[in-house]
Protein backbone atom coordinates (compact mmCIF):
# COMPACT_ATOMS: atom_id res chain seq x y z
CA UNK A 1 0.00 0.00 0.00
CA UNK A 2 3.02 2.30 0.77
CA UNK A 3 4.45 1.84 -2.75
CA UNK A 4 1.56 2.25 -4.55
CA UNK A 5 0.75 5.60 -2.32
CA UNK A 6 3.95 6.09 -3.05
CA UNK A 7 3.47 5.74 -6.88
CA UNK A 8 -0.09 7.52 -7.22
CA UNK A 9 1.81 10.76 -5.25
CA UNK A 10 4.45 10.59 -7.73
CA UNK A 11 1.98 10.38 -10.61
CA UNK A 12 0.37 13.59 -9.12
CA UNK A 13 3.37 15.81 -9.06
CA UNK A 14 4.51 14.61 -12.30
CA UNK A 15 1.28 16.58 -13.62
CA UNK A 16 2.90 20.03 -12.22
CA UNK A 17 5.25 22.25 -13.41
CA UNK A 18 8.75 22.46 -12.19
CA UNK A 19 8.19 25.85 -10.64
CA UNK A 20 5.23 24.48 -8.91
CA UNK A 21 7.11 21.74 -7.32
CA UNK A 22 9.65 23.99 -5.79
CA UNK A 23 6.78 26.06 -4.13
CA UNK A 24 5.10 23.27 -2.84
CA UNK A 25 8.77 21.65 -1.59
CA UNK A 26 9.51 25.42 -0.01
CA UNK A 27 6.29 24.60 2.15
CA UNK A 28 6.90 21.40 2.84
CA UNK A 29 10.56 21.81 3.97
CA UNK A 30 9.41 24.89 6.17
CA UNK A 31 6.63 22.38 7.75
CA UNK A 32 9.35 19.56 8.47
CA UNK A 33 11.64 22.16 10.02
CA UNK A 34 8.73 23.25 12.74
CA UNK A 35 7.47 19.64 13.14
CA UNK A 36 10.85 17.68 13.50
CA UNK A 37 12.66 19.22 16.71
CA UNK A 38 15.02 16.57 16.89
CA UNK A 39 16.39 16.65 13.67
CA UNK A 40 16.39 20.23 13.72
CA UNK A 41 18.20 20.65 16.79
CA UNK A 42 20.80 18.10 16.27
CA UNK A 43 21.21 19.86 12.51
CA UNK A 44 21.30 23.65 14.28
CA UNK A 45 23.89 22.43 17.07
CA UNK A 46 26.03 20.48 14.70
CA UNK A 47 26.12 23.92 12.18
CA UNK A 48 26.90 26.11 15.35
CA UNK A 49 30.79 23.62 15.90
CA UNK A 50 31.25 22.83 12.37
CA UNK A 51 30.74 26.76 10.55
CA UNK A 52 31.59 28.37 13.84
CA UNK A 53 28.50 30.25 13.79
CA UNK A 54 25.84 31.56 16.47
CA UNK A 55 22.81 30.25 16.78
CA UNK A 56 20.46 32.22 15.09
CA UNK A 57 22.41 32.10 11.92
CA UNK A 58 22.40 28.08 12.29
CA UNK A 59 18.60 28.26 12.54
CA UNK A 60 19.00 30.27 9.36
CA UNK A 61 20.70 27.97 7.56
CA UNK A 62 19.09 25.33 9.08
CA UNK A 63 15.60 26.65 7.74
CA UNK A 64 16.84 27.06 4.21
CA UNK A 65 18.20 23.33 4.54
CA UNK A 66 14.80 21.93 5.30
CA UNK A 67 13.18 23.74 2.64
CA UNK A 68 15.94 22.49 0.03
CA UNK A 69 14.98 18.79 1.63
CA UNK A 70 11.54 19.74 0.82
CA UNK A 71 12.10 20.09 -2.58
CA UNK A 72 14.38 17.34 -3.27
CA UNK A 73 11.87 15.07 -1.69
CA UNK A 74 9.39 16.58 -4.14
CA UNK A 75 11.91 16.33 -7.12
CA UNK A 76 12.41 12.49 -6.94
CA UNK A 77 9.20 11.71 -6.81
CA UNK A 78 9.36 14.10 -9.84
CA UNK A 79 12.08 11.72 -11.59
CA UNK A 80 9.70 9.90 -14.21
CA UNK A 81 9.66 13.27 -15.81
CA UNK A 82 13.47 13.65 -16.33
CA UNK A 83 14.90 12.31 -19.79
CA UNK A 84 17.27 13.01 -22.35
CA UNK A 85 15.80 15.22 -24.15
CA UNK A 86 14.50 17.74 -21.16
CA UNK A 87 17.21 17.29 -18.49
CA UNK A 88 19.31 20.30 -19.76
CA UNK A 89 15.99 22.49 -18.74
CA UNK A 90 16.45 21.72 -14.88
CA UNK A 91 20.31 21.36 -14.81
CA UNK A 92 23.76 22.73 -16.42
CA UNK A 93 26.76 20.96 -16.14
CA UNK A 94 29.84 22.16 -16.53
CA UNK A 95 33.14 20.40 -17.24
CA UNK A 96 31.55 17.35 -18.18
CA UNK A 97 35.21 17.09 -20.36
CA UNK A 98 36.68 16.41 -17.34
CA UNK A 99 34.96 13.12 -16.44
CA UNK A 100 34.59 12.44 -20.24
CA UNK A 101 38.19 12.23 -20.51
CA UNK A 102 38.89 10.40 -17.07
CA UNK A 103 36.66 7.67 -18.40
CA UNK A 104 38.43 7.42 -21.85
CA UNK A 105 41.55 6.20 -19.66
CA UNK A 106 39.81 2.83 -19.54
CA UNK A 107 40.04 2.18 -15.82
CA UNK A 108 37.15 2.97 -15.00
CA UNK A 109 36.06 6.09 -12.56
CA UNK A 110 35.29 6.38 -8.99
CA UNK A 111 32.64 9.04 -8.30
CA UNK A 112 33.36 10.85 -4.92
CA UNK A 113 29.95 12.67 -4.19
CA UNK A 114 27.45 13.36 -0.94
CA UNK A 115 24.59 14.31 0.55
CA UNK A 116 24.87 17.81 -0.92
CA UNK A 117 22.25 18.80 -3.32
CA UNK A 118 19.58 16.67 -4.97
CA UNK A 119 22.11 13.69 -5.36
CA UNK A 120 19.60 11.54 -6.51
CA UNK A 121 19.42 14.29 -9.84
CA UNK A 122 22.87 13.96 -10.13
CA UNK A 123 22.66 10.21 -11.12
CA UNK A 124 20.97 11.40 -13.92
CA UNK A 125 22.19 14.44 -15.12
CA UNK A 126 25.45 12.01 -15.46
CA UNK A 127 23.69 8.89 -17.17
CA UNK A 128 21.74 11.94 -19.82
CA UNK A 129 25.31 12.81 -20.56
CA UNK A 130 26.42 9.65 -22.01
CA UNK A 131 28.65 8.27 -18.52
CA UNK A 132 27.62 4.57 -17.72
CA UNK A 133 27.08 4.80 -13.63
CA UNK A 134 26.55 2.32 -11.44
CA UNK A 135 26.15 3.23 -7.59
CA UNK A 136 26.68 1.49 -3.69
CA UNK A 137 23.22 2.53 -2.17
CA UNK A 138 22.03 1.75 1.09
CA UNK A 139 18.91 0.43 2.00
CA UNK A 140 16.28 2.60 3.38
CA UNK A 141 15.04 1.39 6.89
CA UNK A 142 11.60 0.92 5.17
CA UNK A 143 12.22 -1.22 2.25
CA UNK A 144 9.37 0.24 0.11
CA UNK A 145 11.20 3.12 -0.28
CA UNK A 146 14.37 1.64 -1.28
CA UNK A 147 12.30 -0.56 -3.83
CA UNK A 148 10.85 3.03 -5.63
CA UNK A 149 14.12 4.82 -5.33
CA UNK A 150 15.95 1.81 -7.21
CA UNK A 151 13.15 1.93 -9.80
CA UNK A 152 13.64 5.52 -10.38
CA UNK A 153 17.36 5.04 -10.08
CA UNK A 154 17.08 2.45 -12.73
CA UNK A 155 14.63 4.70 -15.14
CA UNK A 156 17.15 7.21 -15.66
CA UNK A 157 19.75 4.79 -16.27
CA UNK A 158 21.77 3.98 -13.08
CA UNK A 159 23.12 0.06 -12.33
CA UNK A 160 22.20 -0.63 -8.75
CA UNK A 161 24.30 -2.14 -6.17
CA UNK A 162 23.58 -2.77 -2.73
CA UNK A 163 26.30 -1.84 0.22
CA UNK A 164 27.59 -4.90 2.29
CA UNK A 165 26.38 -7.66 -0.14
CA UNK A 166 27.57 -9.98 -2.43
CA UNK A 167 26.60 -7.26 -5.49
CA UNK A 168 29.36 -5.09 -4.54
CA UNK A 169 31.39 -8.06 -6.74
CA UNK A 170 29.15 -6.61 -9.57
CA UNK A 171 29.95 -3.09 -9.04
CA UNK A 172 34.02 -3.90 -8.60
CA UNK A 173 33.30 -5.78 -12.25
CA UNK A 174 31.41 -2.72 -13.97
CA UNK A 175 34.18 -0.44 -12.73
CA UNK A 176 36.86 -2.71 -13.90
CA UNK A 177 34.67 -2.83 -17.37
CA UNK A 178 35.43 0.69 -17.84
CA UNK A 179 31.89 1.93 -16.06
CA UNK A 180 31.84 5.03 -13.27
CA UNK A 181 31.04 3.73 -9.44
CA UNK A 182 29.69 6.31 -7.56
CA UNK A 183 30.13 6.79 -3.76
CA UNK A 184 27.79 8.93 -1.45
CA UNK A 185 30.79 9.15 1.03
CA UNK A 186 29.49 11.72 3.41
CA UNK A 187 28.06 9.03 5.90
CA UNK A 188 29.45 7.90 9.45
CA UNK A 189 31.39 4.69 8.55
CA UNK A 190 31.05 3.02 12.08
CA UNK A 191 34.29 1.66 14.01
CA UNK A 192 35.61 0.14 11.11
CA UNK A 193 35.91 3.86 9.09
CA UNK A 194 39.46 5.90 8.78
CA UNK A 195 38.78 8.96 11.60
CA UNK A 196 39.66 12.28 9.65
CA UNK A 197 38.80 15.68 11.23
CA UNK A 198 35.56 16.95 9.63
CA UNK A 199 34.26 20.02 9.57
CA UNK A 200 36.34 20.39 13.52
CA UNK A 201 35.59 17.27 14.42
CA UNK A 202 36.85 13.58 13.87
CA UNK A 203 34.81 11.28 12.23
CA UNK A 204 34.62 7.91 11.21
CA UNK A 205 34.88 7.93 7.27
CA UNK A 206 34.32 5.26 4.71
CA UNK A 207 37.77 4.23 2.85
CA UNK A 208 35.68 2.83 -0.13
CA UNK A 209 36.36 5.44 -2.91
CA UNK A 210 40.23 5.32 -1.77
CA UNK A 211 39.86 1.07 -1.91
CA UNK A 212 38.70 0.70 -5.26
CA UNK A 213 41.05 3.65 -6.70
CA UNK A 214 44.12 1.32 -5.07
CA UNK A 215 42.60 -2.00 -6.81
CA UNK A 216 41.19 -0.80 -10.53
CA UNK A 217 43.64 2.08 -10.55
CA UNK A 218 41.15 4.63 -11.03
CA UNK A 219 40.60 8.10 -11.60
CA UNK A 220 38.50 9.57 -8.65
CA UNK A 221 36.42 12.62 -9.76
CA UNK A 222 34.41 13.98 -7.25
CA UNK A 223 30.74 15.70 -8.36
CA UNK A 224 28.38 17.80 -6.58
CA UNK A 225 25.14 18.81 -7.74
CA UNK A 226 23.89 22.28 -5.78
CA UNK A 227 20.47 24.61 -6.27
CA UNK A 228 21.34 27.75 -8.06
CA UNK A 229 19.24 30.78 -6.53
CA UNK A 230 16.49 30.36 -9.32
CA UNK A 231 15.57 26.81 -8.13
CA UNK A 232 16.89 25.20 -10.79
CA UNK A 233 20.36 22.64 -10.58
CA UNK A 234 24.18 22.77 -11.50
CA UNK A 235 26.65 20.06 -11.55
CA UNK A 236 29.80 20.58 -10.54
CA UNK A 237 32.77 18.50 -11.63
CA UNK A 238 36.44 18.56 -9.99
CA UNK A 239 39.76 17.67 -11.99
CA UNK A 240 40.29 13.99 -11.15
CA UNK A 241 42.48 12.46 -8.84
CA UNK A 242 44.94 9.73 -8.53
CA UNK A 243 45.88 7.31 -5.57
CA UNK A 244 49.24 7.50 -5.08
CA UNK A 245 51.29 4.38 -3.71
CA UNK A 246 53.96 5.37 -1.60
CA UNK A 247 54.83 1.83 -0.02
CA UNK A 248 52.63 2.38 2.91
CA UNK A 249 49.06 0.97 1.92
CA UNK A 250 47.29 1.43 4.80
CA UNK A 251 49.14 5.04 5.35
CA UNK A 252 48.32 5.97 1.37
CA UNK A 253 45.00 4.98 1.79
CA UNK A 254 44.06 7.28 4.85
CA UNK A 255 46.37 10.06 2.85
CA UNK A 256 43.97 9.80 -0.30
CA UNK A 257 40.87 10.04 1.76
CA UNK A 258 42.04 12.85 3.67
CA UNK A 259 41.77 14.33 0.38
CA UNK A 260 38.84 13.26 -0.79
CA UNK A 261 37.66 14.22 2.70
CA UNK A 262 38.80 17.75 2.31
CA UNK A 263 36.88 18.37 -1.00
CA UNK A 264 33.13 17.04 0.42
CA UNK A 265 34.33 19.29 3.35
CA UNK A 266 34.98 22.43 1.37
CA UNK A 267 31.58 21.81 -0.69
CA UNK A 268 29.43 21.98 2.88
CA UNK A 269 31.56 25.30 3.48
CA UNK A 270 30.80 26.97 0.35
CA UNK A 271 27.24 25.52 -0.17
CA UNK A 272 25.85 25.17 3.77
CA UNK A 273 22.35 25.51 3.11
CA UNK A 274 22.62 22.35 0.21
CA UNK A 275 24.35 19.51 2.93
CA UNK A 276 22.08 16.82 5.11
CA UNK A 277 22.85 18.60 8.37
CA UNK A 278 20.98 16.89 10.48
CA UNK A 279 22.65 13.09 10.01
CA UNK A 280 24.50 11.40 12.26
CA UNK A 281 27.81 12.03 10.74
CA UNK A 282 29.70 12.05 14.13
CA UNK A 283 27.83 9.55 15.81
CA UNK A 284 30.67 6.59 15.57
CA UNK A 285 33.60 7.81 17.93
CA UNK A 286 37.24 7.01 18.37
CA UNK A 287 36.50 5.88 21.39
CA UNK A 288 34.24 3.07 19.73
CA UNK A 289 36.85 2.16 17.33
CA UNK A 290 39.32 1.37 20.27
CA UNK A 291 36.71 -0.66 22.13
CA UNK A 292 36.09 -2.55 19.10
CA UNK A 293 40.50 -3.06 18.20
CA UNK A 294 40.35 -3.59 22.10
CA UNK A 295 37.61 -7.32 22.34
CA UNK A 296 39.07 -8.24 18.52
CA UNK A 297 42.16 -8.76 20.43
CA UNK A 298 40.82 -10.22 23.12
CA UNK A 299 38.94 -13.25 21.72
CA UNK A 300 42.16 -13.54 19.10
CA UNK A 301 44.07 -14.18 22.20
CA UNK A 302 41.08 -16.38 24.24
Amino acid sequence: MQYRFLKFMSWVLCLLSHSTLLWFGKILGSLYYHIAAKQRNRAIEQMMKSLQVSRDKASEICRDSFINIGRIFLEIMYMPNLNRQNFTKYMEIEHIDRFKNALAEGNGVVILTAHIGNWEWLSAALTFSDIPLTAIIKRQPNDQHTVLLNEYREMVGVEVFSRGTTELIGAAKALKKGKSLGFLADQDAGPSGAFIDFLGKPASTPLGPAVFAKRFKSPVVPCFIVRKPDGKHKVLIHEPLYYQDNGNEEQDLYDFTVKLTRIIENTIKEYPTQWLWFQKRWNTTPEMKKQKHTTKEQVEHE
